[in-house]
């Protein structure tokens, strides 16, 4: 639970500040033998801010209730 509540956080940070994340892929075009020709293509996945503060909300709670759960000494 401890690491889920992490990578929502993650996510809601990432969703606020950066609205989403991109990536390049590369893709083969054209083999032809000892010649490659490849092409990069920039996808991206957008995330909504209220999504981010959702993640971030819920990641922040489930954290805070396991630290209340935890038995002390």
């Amino acid at each position: 639970m401890k690491a889920l509540a992490i990578v929502l956080i993650a996510l809601g940070i990432v969703g606020l500040i950066y609205g989403g994340v991109s990536w390049t892929r590369r893709e083969k075009v054209v083999d032809l033998g000892p010649v490659e020709i490849t092409s990069e293509k920039r996808e991206s996945l957008p995330v909504p801010p209220i999504v981010g503060a959702i993640c971030l909300i819920g990641g922040l709670s489930l954290l805070l209730t396991q630290a209340r759960r935890a038995p002390r000494m």
